[in-house]
């Protein structure tokens, strides 16, 4: 994305949902969506990120029909404040929310999900971040396992940036998140975390999303709501590791530990 400067982009989340792990239903209309975009984007957002599908575990996808009303009007209203994505694997929301004015597409499916995605991508020349996911929402918790688990993902993303770009998609215009919870243990995103290194010789921007995830509750014993001081340590270990944007809840807390670990790093000078 253009517009983003040389330290840490902050993606903050607007879930337009009823049952999303975290926020489920707290945003859930236009205009308690559209207010928190505004509130994301004065705490410190560079990037909203707004869906209308959750995506935790056991989850029940929803029909484009059923999506796109409840993140057009918001995708509007918050592309007033802060370059806008849209959390979305089908086209036609994506292509609908493009023209609205989103910037990035964000797509869990890295382009598996609808075959016309990788067209409306390519036309539009809006960036788009790839994230890895072993499975499906409703059954990717079920029984995950990997050879190795950082290199199988690698493989994955080389697989899926050469179809993207031999369907037009601009290399340059590509982003990778390799999906902390999305089918993975435990064991599997702590180990992701700590060699989340070894997926920038891919040469493309990291995308990090632990936040508030499962992995921190299982480690600190602590429920959903509890859970700031976990996704606080692993952002600041993402970073270090050459995350070029973090994706979080709360925005206000994580763009100071950003600042800061960038500071540490001399990505950032005060």
């Amino acid at each position: 994305m253009d517009r983003l400067g040389p330290g840490t982009a902050v993606m903050g989340i607007v879930n337009v949902t009823p049952d999303s792990f975290f926020d489920g239903g707290r945003y859930a209309t236009f205009e308690h969506a559209a207010a928190h975009a505004r509130e994301l984007a004065e705490a410190g957002a560079h990037i909203i990120d707004i869906g209308g599908e959750s995506s935790r575990p056991g989850a029940k996808p929803l029909t484009p029909a059923e999506e796109l009303p409840r993140v057009l009007p918001v995708v509007r209203a918050a592309s007033l404040h802060a370059p806008v994505s849209i959390d979305t694997y089908h086209a036609s929301t994506a292509e609908a929310c493009v023209a609205a004015g989103a910037a990035m597409v964000n797509d869990i499916t890295a382009l598996r999900g609808d075959p016309e995605m990788a067209g409306v991508l390519a036309s539009s020349g809006v960036d788009c971040v790839l994230m890895h996911m072993q499975g499906e929402p409703k059954t990717m918790q079920s029984n995950p396992s990997y050879v190795d688990v950082v290199d199988d993902i690698r493989a994955f993303f080389d697989e899926r940036m050469a179809y993207a770009v031999a369907h037009g998609i601009s290399e340059r215009r590509i982003w990778l998140d390799p999906g902390f919870g999305f089918g993975k243990t435990v064991a599997h995103n702590l180990e992701l975390l700590r060699r989340l290194g070894e997926l920038t010789a891919l040469g493309r921007p990291i995308l990090a999303g632990t936040s508030n995830k499962s992995m921190i509750g299982a480690v600190l014993n602590v429920p959903v709501d509890d859970r700031d001081a976990g996704t606080a340590a692993t952002v600041a270990v993402a970073i270090a590791n050459g995350a070029r944007a973090i994706r979080v809840h709360n925005v206000h807390m994580m763009a100071r530990v950003a600042r800061m670990t960038d500071a540490i790093y001399g990505k950032y000078h005060p």
